[in-house]
């Protein structure tokens, strides 16, 4: 215990000593510090943003801006990779040669390649060799893609969708008690009912239920083609879509490994088992090979998830405004670069200490537990 209070102190020390030395040649070369500059106007406007964003409101208001487009690529990025990653791993393990093959490929090349290289190589196929915006592909009704990035229709918002929300919470509480139910009988008889069918169906029709009390409200705001733009509907940059794409890809890669590996660890005497009780081998992945693995998979999968959010910075390099491109932006025009830099600290510790926390949350609840 001394030592460890010794060792304490020092860190400690060593800290107050930087801290007060910064603040001395800061002072020396006349650079102002503090945070006062957060609720000054930002004097520069944001390109993309979930959030509307003027150049007249301030600079705390241009980092949550910053944030949530991290938060939103990094959500969508995990989401994505997860299934593309899942589905890559599993065909590593597959019987056909030709799955086999080009999973395995995919996984030497993605992961061999900096992702900052993948990101260039992105942004060039999204700007340079997609048609102009006056020659836009028109892949489906309302959805326009070219060099200006992707259009599509959207709901108008109505106080209505409040009850499609509300059916659609309720329909998610229904999975989740169909759920339970399911794995009930598993239990006490080796027999389950099907799960996937029905809780697709309870899901869709509470929430139609509640469009339904809501109103049916059905207005769409549908992009519509001039001879020059496509005016109206949602949008998304180039910039987003190569981030998303790149990160997606990228993280995919490691995930299939550690897909692959959690499935591998699990003995073989429970591919025998499974065999001998007649199950396919679609069943015997989800049933008794995945529950198992996932021991294995949780760990490094966290891991993934904590890279694919901190290489989300790298946004910057193709003018993505996230958190680092405001923070960036903000640092040049008023010279606050620790107060800045730890805004950036602050704001991704944070983000990887929910995650870490979520996943072993989830990590628990899926440990095997001995009877």
């Amino acid at each position: 215990m001394l030592y460890q209070v010794i060792v304490l102190g020092l860190i400690f020390a060593v800290g107050a000593y930087l801290f007060s030395n910064t603040l001395e040649n800061m002072r020396v070369r006349g650079i102002q510090s503090g945070f006062d500059f957060i609720d000054q106007p930002a004097g520069f406007g944001i390109g993309e943003s979930v959030v509307p964003f003027d150049s007249s409101e301030s600079y705390g208001k241009a980092f949550l801006v910053g944030l949530s487009n991290t938060f939103r690529v990094a959500i969508l990025g995990i989401v994505m990779a997860t299934i593309l990653g899942t589905l890559v791993g599993i065909g590593r393990l597959s019987r056909n040669f030709l799955i086999r093959t080009l999973s395995g490929a995919y996984v030497d090349l993605l992961r061999n390649v900096p992702l900052l290289l993948q990101l260039f190589i992105w942004y060039f196929v999204l700007t340079e060799m997609l048609p102009p915006i006056e020659e836009a592909l028109h892949p489906l009704p309302g959805v326009f893609f070219s060099k200006n990035g992707l259009q599509f229709p959207h709901p108008l918002w109505a106080p209505g969708h409040w009850a499609t929300v509300i059916g659609f919470s309720i329909g998610c509480i229904g999975v989740w008690g169909w759920s339970r139910y399911v794995a009930a009988r598993r239990a006490a008889t080796g027999n389950a009912p099907m799960f996937g069918l029905p809780a697709f169906a309870i899901l869709i029709v509470a929430t139609y239920v509640g469009w339904l009390l809501g109103g049916a409200p059905s207005g769409l705001d549908t992009p519509e083609k001039t001879e020059i733009n496509v005016i109206g509907g949602g949008s998304v940059t180039p910039e987003f879509l190569t981030v998303l794409l790149g990160l997606t890809i990228y993280t995919a890669a490691y995930i299939a490994e550690v897909v692959r590996a959690g499935i591998q660890s699990v003995p073989y005497g429970q591919h025998e088992a499974s065999v001998s009780l007649g199950l396919t081998r679609a069943k015997e992945l989800r049933l008794v090979q995945l529950p198992q693995a996932l021991r294995v998979i949780i760990p490094p999968m966290t891991n993934q998830y904590l890279n694919l959010t901190k290489n989300s910075s790298l946004a910057v390099a193709v003018g993505y405004p996230d958190l680092v491109s405001i923070s960036n932006t903000s640092l040049n025009q008023t010279g606050r670069a620790i107060e800045c830099i730890s805004i950036v600290m602050a704001c991704y510790l944070t983000l990887s200490l929910l995650t870490s926390a979520l996943m072993n949350w989830y990590n628990r609840r899926a440990t095997i537990k001995e009877r």
